[in-house]
């Protein structure tokens, strides 16, 4: 078909491009990529990082010209003496520098820090949560939560379980709308995490593990195809549950009070103050429509279960329209 009506046609997903199509890619005007809140415009002249995008972003298009993007990050590897002695990659973005180098064949984990930094730094027009958010029935689970706390395993094991990923790091909720938008990169696993995932579901697509970084030992879960295919797709809220991951603990899922829900949603908020009144307004807004648990497990089986029991009582709440 041809001329105003003619299809176009989809763009080739990452997994499917040749890898040195990629890194020229990467060397030239770089690769687009559209997580749904943001996109991001990564150039590189490392030769590691074409493959680990690969096995990261498989499901994504294949992008290699735009017209905007939020977040420009270049990648390139250490001049001089470094360029042969302990080779180095550096991450650049507007002129600066914001981390110390990385090994050169860590460029991955130091884009994905460096791209959530100023991702974090730019969407002011939302509020972002430091929240794993998955979404069922049309209604987000939000999971706030400081690091450490097994946010980001039980995202990727929901993830694995029949809901559809937004995000392990950002709940991007527009405070006018007052739904969430996803912000769709790899769930980034730490340490004892990435075992457990990958011995949790064999549908688990993981990256290259990266040992004996900043934060521990590191591999990314990359994103499924549904939830790539939907990633701007938003969500409403359903239910706030703080998660709290201890070993040998036996589960405790307790109901807390909207007060309580509020405190946690505003403490971790990247840009609340930024945000300011609209900021307020939202997370007060979602702390009385959402019920809110605090949630301690060791076992993620217990705590899916735990989340599947009181499903039903968030789509109800959802469907008569929460108490707000």
């Amino acid at each position: 078909m041809t001329g105003a009506h003619a299809s176009v046609p989809a763009a080739p997903r990452l997994a499917d491009v040749s890898t040195a199509q990629v890194a020229d890619a990467l060397r030239g005007r770089g690769l687009w990529l559209d997580v749904g809140a943001a996109s991001v415009r990564a150039r590189s002249d490392s030769p590691f990082l074409a493959p680990q995008l690969q096995r990261a972003y498989p499901e994504f298009p294949y992008v290699d010209e735009a017209p905007w993007a939020d977040v420009h990050v270049a990648l390139m590897r250490a001049r001089g003496l470094r360029r042969w002695l302990r080779p180095q990659v550096r991450l650049q973005a507007d002129g600066r520098e914001p981390f110390q180098p990385f090994p050169a064949d860590h460029p991955l984990p130091m884009m994905e820090w460096g791209g959530n930094l100023f991702i974090g730094q730019r969407l002011n027009q939302l509020l972002l949560l430091h929240a794993g958010v998955v979404e069922r029935d049309g209604l987000a689970l939000v999971l706030p939560a400081v690091p450490g706390s097994g946010k980001s395993t039980l995202s990727a094991a929901l993830s694995l379980s029949g809901w559809r990923l937004l995000s392990d790091e950002f709940g991007a909720l527009d405070p006018h709308t007052r739904h969430f938008m996803p912000v769709l990169k790899p769930v980034a696993l730490k340490n004892r995490s990435i075992d457990v995932i990958r011995a949790f579901s064999d549908r688990a697509v993981l990256g290259p593990t990266f040992e004996k970084t900043r934060k521990g030992d590191v591999a990314h879960l990359a994103a499924s195809a549904h939830a790539v295919a939907r990633r701007h797709e938003t969500a409403r809220p359903g239910a706030v549950v703080l998660p709290q991951w201890q070993e040998g603990a036996p589960l405790s899922f307790e109901r807390l009070p909207a007060e309580s829900a509020f405190r946690a949603l505003a403490f971790n908020a990247f840009n609340y103050q930024t945000v300011g009144a609209p900021a307020f307004d939202a997370a007060v807004a979602l702390a009385r429509q959402c019920p809110a648990w605090a949630l301690r497990y060791s076992r993620l089986d217990e705590a899916l279960a735990a989340l599947e029991q009181v499903w039903p009582e968030v789509k109800d709440r959802a469907a008569a329209g929460g108490s707000a």
